[in-house]
């Protein structure tokens, strides 16, 4: 297999040699350029498929040197993936660097892990990128004959395309946010990219960053020394740690705070950390895959969520869609939970009959497919019959909180917050204060009914 070809562009050749020597090694072909101009004439003449570049070519240090021949190498070939590096990093120019059509963005001084760690992120998003251009829809046959796509129930255009990343980023390095609605399946779109990489056989770390408290974020991450504080009584490793040379899926990443985003950047940028109560620093070479429910362009625009984070989460972007939108796959995710339901029950019988299928089919489902799958399960314990029909399921769906004098409630002036936090209670009180069980009965993942929880200050 031919090499990749990488241009280096920096009038210190000293840089240059050492980047030359480290991208040699790691198998890749390089060229060398001292300057803007002589790197143009160089791209005339050779084929590159990425392009390591400085930002400062003379004494000025702004990087606006390197910002103009960043826009002038994507003009003459947009796809082409550009990583720039700086020894005068700053959030802004790292921002005006990625919007210009930069792949990543590296400060000095910087470490072979650093540089090796974009530089293959960078290439895979590209290669992907390119693929995705003028491809025709894939089928479900072909996904499954080249992928371990188990769990992932569905056959909707727009299902199969989210599926098509996956399958073809799984191989690379390159960062993903996976979005999409509560309940929509982001966790096991997460856990198909990794059974399907080159890290399937290391470990596959979750964590709920919506459920860690700001003082403890350092602690879960980035582990503890025994002693660091006062109930630190023996070390403890952190998530990054835990998921070193695997896979690490940072769940809700949008419910995380102003500071503790601070620190996740830092460690998705420079790949390395301390240990609480610790100076010795820690390199971690895992790949990150992050999933929100949450509109993060829009926590951008109110001062929520920091741009630059954002840039390091989403090098690919996948979106599941709610299940409102792919009507056509309920039936088969229905009678996927039915078939597990069946052998977890030992009712082999158990079946949906044409009218059930179709109410299925044409419920609102805002909880998705959680909410099809905890509303389902909830039928065949309630009922005895193995045939289930439609007043099965209408019977089962009074839910805590859904009964009739809850909707007079509504009927009667509420408002729909006023509701919300009504039948949050109602469920609360109807489970015996289980929590978990409330969130399961109203169709909400633990983190959103948290939120729900605090949204209406209610402290159970």
């Amino acid at each position: 297999m031919k090499s990749h070809e990488i241009l280096i562009v920096d009038d210190d050749k000293a840089v240059v040699t050492s980047l030359a020597l480290l991208l040699k090694q790691a198998g890749y072909g390089t060229h060398s350029a001292a300057d803007p101009e002589a790197a143009l004439t160089l791209l005339d003449k050779v084929s590159v498929d990425l392009v390591l570049q400085d930002m400062n070519f003379s004494r000025q240090t702004t990087g606006e040197e390197g910002l103009d021949l960043l826009r002038r190498i994507k003009g003459r070939n947009p796809h082409l993936p550009v990583v720039l590096i700086t020894a005068w990093g700053s959030v802004e120019l790292a921002v005006k660097g990625v919007k210009a059509g930069a792949t990543d963005f590296i400060t000095k001084p910087w470490t072979h892990g650093q540089i090796l760690h974009s530089v293959r992120s960078s290439l895979g998003a590209a290669e992907i990128r390119q693929a995705d251009t003028g491809q025709e829809p894939v089928s479900r046959l072909d996904l499954d004959s080249a992928h371990d796509f188990s769990g992932l129930i569905g056959m909707d255009p727009a299902f199969l395309h989210a599926m098509q990343v996956v399958g073809r980023v799984a191989a690379t390095d390159a960062s993903v946010l996976i979005t999409g609605e509560s309940g929509t399946g982001k966790e096991l779109f997460a856990e198909a990219l990794w059974r399907n990489s080159t890290r399937a056989d290391e470990p596959f770390v979750k964590v709920n960053l919506g459920g860690i408290q700001p003082t403890l974020f350092e602690s879960e991450m980035f582990g503890h020394v025994k002693g660091a504080f006062t109930d630190a009584k023996e070390a403890r490793r952190g998530r990054f740690e835990a998921a070193q040379y695997g896979t690490l899926f940072l769940d809700e990443v949008g419910d995380i705070d102003a500071g503790c985003q601070v620190k996740l950047l830092r460690v998705l940028q420079d790949r390395t950390f301390e240990r609480v109560g610790s100076s010795t620093t820690v390199s971690v070479d895992v790949r990150v895959i992050s999933a929100t429910n949450r509109d993060l362009a829009a926590m951008i625009e109110a001062g929520q969520f920091r741009e630059d984070l954002l840039y390091r989460l989403n090098l690919i972007a996948v979106h599941v869609p709610p299940l409102r939108q792919r009507r056509g796959d309920i039936p088969l995710l229905a009678a996927y939970f039915l078939q597990g339901l069946s052998v977890v029950y030992r009712r082999p019988e158990l079946r949906l009959n044409a009218s059930a299928v179709e109410w299925l089919a044409n419920h609102a489902w805002p909880g998705n497919v959680r909410e099809l799958k905890h509303v389902i399960e909830r039928t065949v314990l309630l009922s005895s019959d193995d045939v289930l029909k439609v007043e099965h399921f209408t019977a089962a769906s009074e839910a805590p909180g859904m009964s009739e004098e809850a909707g007079e409630q509504l009927a009667s002036g509420l408002t729909l917050d006023e509701m919300e936090r009504t039948m949050i209670l109602r469920a609360i009180e109807q489970c015996g204060g289980n929590l978990t069980k409330a969130a399961q009965s109203l169709g909400l993942s633990r983190g959103a009914f948290y939120r729900r929880l605090d949204k209406h200050r209610i402290r159970p």
